[in-house]
């Protein structure tokens, strides 16, 4: 199992969170409180907790490439959500 994880700083932390799980919910398996979520894709897992003063994303699959394509999808729908902020900071490791 492949993983990346970025901290993400925004102070709306919990409700990017709870966005982006009810997008998701429609059509993939996701579970999530104010403070945690996990959507599972077919091909991996992400993971999201909100802290006050960051949101921590951690994408997980079987290989690099199918992380570097959930980074980016997360990443960019992070972004949609936070049109009000600057683009948020993703600080992949």
């Amino acid at each position: 199992m492949t993983s990346a994880t970025a901290n993400v700083p925004t102070a709306s932390a919990s409700r990017y969170l709870q966005q982006l799980c009810k997008h998701w919910a429609h059509k993939l398996e996701v579970e999530f409180t104010p403070e945690a979520g996990t959507v599972r894709f077919p091909d991996g897992l992400t993971t999201l907790k909100a802290g006050p003063a960051a949101l921590t994303v951690t994408v997980e699959a079987q290989d690099a490439a199918t992380v570097e394509r959930l980074k980016q999808v997360v990443a960019s729908h992070l972004d949609r959500f936070a049109f009000r902020e600057a683009a948020l900071a993703f600080d992949w490791a």
